[in-house]
């Protein structure tokens, strides 16, 4: 057995929001952390670099870990998924997304362990149904890919449970952004993407609108930065409200022009914007429009600001993409 000290469990801990958690939570005094992630890529290493952590565990073994150890876990954060949007392979999703979560839903249930987990905005699919995050949605919902299905999958999955954690939070991500997604290749966000352009070429570029309704760069998102979305994962550990699903957005879309502009001001630099061709594999899998409705985390108690696009790209682009740091 490890010491019995009262350990806080981070899933997907070496990945972007995970990562930036762990500092978080360091910051609040948080050391004895349990991190649970694949350790064995060597692109995610630095996201951990000057943690301080008491243990890291490989994701296939980690309840056999649990069961070997026997940790006091005071709280558990399952951030860790296979969020490849691109991913078509529905089998990936399930067995990363779905049954993982089910045996960390079920460990914590027989526990006695608080959860958050990570669900995501891709839920909402195209937005037919608006983004309210009331209960009760969750089984119109038509996702637009694999990875979105898995999520929703899992959220009907534990809104059924009658065995539950003590507490527990499915928060759905909208666009969340900010230091610590070098390693995400496609996946990382425009912001990032765009500051690698506008060093390569000078110039970005963006994808063309493919419906009538939206004009060229004006496709709309809930641009989140990270600095908030962990803010708002120890707040729910310490505050712990009415279980349940919670949207995490800003509750303010803009628009893709806005969000390389102010990546443009960053840098001190006017803006240059080509737009292109989207590709055909995500052309009709596409969300122009997502605005998380926050009434319910405010409802809550959540009384905090939001970073606004441009505080946020500003403070990312300045203080650690020109500086290739980490938070």
């Amino acid at each position: 057995m490890v010491a019995q000290k009262e350990y806080i469990v981070v899933t997907g801990a070496a990945g972007f929001i995970g990562s930036c958690l762990v500092g978080y939570l360091n910051q609040q005094g948080y050391t004895d952390l349990i991190l649970v992630d694949e350790f064995g890529s060597a692109d995610k290493a630095p996201n951990l670099s000057g943690k301080a952590y008491a243990f890291t565990v490989e994701r296939d073994g980690f309840f056999d870990w649990l069961a070997e150890n026997r940790p006091n876990v005071r709280f558990v954060f399952h951030i860790g998924a296979r969020t490849d949007t691109t991913e078509f392979d529905y089998s990936i999703h399930e067995r990363l997304n779905v049954e993982y979560s089910k045996k960390v839903w079920s460990w914590c249930s027989t526990e006695g362990v608080g959860l958050v987990y990570a669900s995501s905005a891709a839920t909402y699919g195209a937005g037919e149904l608006g983004y309210d995050d009331r209960h009760g949605l969750e089984q119109q919902l038509k996702p637009l890919n694999p990875y979105g299905v898995s999520k929703n999958e899992f959220d009907k999955w534990a809104l059924q449970q009658t065995a539950t954690p003590p507490f527990w939070a499915g928060l759905k991500f909208f666009n969340v952004y900010g230091p610590n997604e070098y390693h995400k290749a496609r996946m990382a966000s425009v912001i990032f993407h765009s500051f690698n352009q506008i060093k390569k070429d000078g110039e970005v570029k963006l994808f063309r609108s493919h419906r009538p309704d939206f004009k060229d760069g004006q496709q709309l998102r809930d641009f989140v930065y990270v600095k908030d979305v962990i803010k708002i994962c120890y707040w729910l550990m310490e505050h712990r409200p009415a279980s349940g699903l919670y949207n995490l957005g800003t509750g303010q879309a803009r628009s893709f022009e806005d969000l390389v502009k102010a990546t443009y001001a960053g840098l001190d630099l006017p803006a240059k914007i080509k737009y292109i061709d989207m590709p055909e594999d995500i052309r009709d899998k596409y969300q122009y429009f997502t605005e998380a409705k926050m009434q319910k985390l405010r409802d809550a108690g959540y009384k905090e600001a939001f970073y606004t696009l441009e505080e946020g790209v500003g403070d990312y682009v300045r203080n650690y993409l020109s500086k290739a740091s980490y938070l």
